[in-house]
């Protein structure tokens, strides 16, 4: 894709966490979280990343946004590889990169006010000359940015525990958007949230990204959630891509056998097609990530793994235009 239409890069991407014995002792081993991620984000678009429980959405997000050290790989987001950015760079480069995380309470200083949490970036900015606001200015845009998510402007000087989940992760929105960023970083922010507050939720993200033009990477393990929201969708297993495309032609047309199973566990509304469908049930159970392995993640819970597949590490390549999958079915070893 032309370059000038790529907002994120992700090459390469590891994130591996020590396993140490005692508190001065030498790492023996590792957890490979993320063990060598590559995807794209273009401006404008949601990209859902989607995945089991435990097979590194989260902490891709993470790393991404530099709250975790990554082990290797690289970062670039407007040209910009924030994993060698220096302090400054990297807190200039946050003005464009926000996130919003999962727990909307966990998420919020429970000692500030919803003004004043939604006022900091704006704040942390100011003090560091990289912006610059009056007092009044800032409290205009604390209001303004609480009655765009939802929020009336009277409750600036309540504290989280007042709020309900679905008005903290509004708060935690705001928050996101106080200093007009290109890109969020949304960390399952619905999982946390009853069925009614999820789709208000959902709809304010999209509202919020048809009037000022953001960009999404949206995590999730709720399919029906990434099908709404997503543009492309790339899906995730053990610490690995495993299969990358636009939103339609992945759910009509998923490549991977992990895909496949993954999308026959999802119900379907309908009785009559539910009841005329074939779920997939895989055997076993997911593989620790403290071992790396030489082939494919997946084989010892592959349907239609070959042999080559437990040796060799199959690549993410392109098998028809827009549709990315790692799988041996579709491409040769190289």
């Amino acid at each position: 894709m032309p370059d000038h239409e790529i907002l994120l890069d992700v090459r390469g991407l590891k994130m591996h966490f020590p396993i140490r014995t005692g508190f001065f002792s030498k790492a023996k081993n590792f957890i490979y979280a993320v063990d060598g991620v590559d995807f794209q984000v273009r401006k404008g678009e949601t990209l859902g990343l989607v995945g089991e429980s435990g097979c590194g959405k989260s902490t891709t997000a993470r790393a991404i946004a530099q709250l975790y050290k990554p082990t290797a790989g690289e970062v670039y987001l407007n040209n910009l590889d924030l994993t060698k950015a220096n302090g400054q760079e990297l807190l200039a480069a946050r003005k464009n990169m926000q996130m919003v995380f999962q727990d909307p309470y966990a998420s919020l200083n429970p000692r500030m006010t919803a003004g004043d949490i939604i006022a900091e970036p704006i704040r942390i900015f100011k003090k560091n000359g990289l912006m610059e606001a009056s007092k009044d200015e800032i409290d205009d845009r604390v209001e303004q940015l609480m009655e765009k998510v939802g929020l009336s402007r009277f409750f600036k000087n309540r504290y989280p525990h007042e709020f309900s989940g679905g008005q903290r992760q509004r708060i935690g929105i705001a928050r996101a958007l106080a200093l007009n960023p290109e890109l969020i970083l949304c960390d399952e922010p619905v999982s946390a949230l009853d069925v009614s507050i999820q789709s208000q939720i959902l709809n304010l993200f999209r509202d919020l990204q048809d009037e000022f033009g953001l960009t999404y990477l949206f995590i999730a393990h709720d399919l029906s959630v990434i099908k709404y929201i997503s543009t492309r969708v790339a899906v995730m297993y053990l610490g690995l891509i495993v299969e990358i495309a636009d939103a339609g032609d992945l759910y009509k047309n998923p490549l991977h056998p992990y895909t496949e199973a993954l999308l026959s566990a999802a119900p379907i509304p309908d009785p009559k097609i539910e009841a005329k469908r074939h779920r997939i049930i895989l055997t076993g159970d997911v593989p620790s990530p403290d071992k790396q392995r030489p082939g494919c993640n997946f084989y010892d819970r592959c349907p239609k793994h070959m042999d080559i597949c437990k040796k060799v590490r199959p690549a993410l390549k392109e098998t028809e235009p827009g549709h990315q999958v790692s799988c041996f079915l579709y491409h040769k070893p190289e």
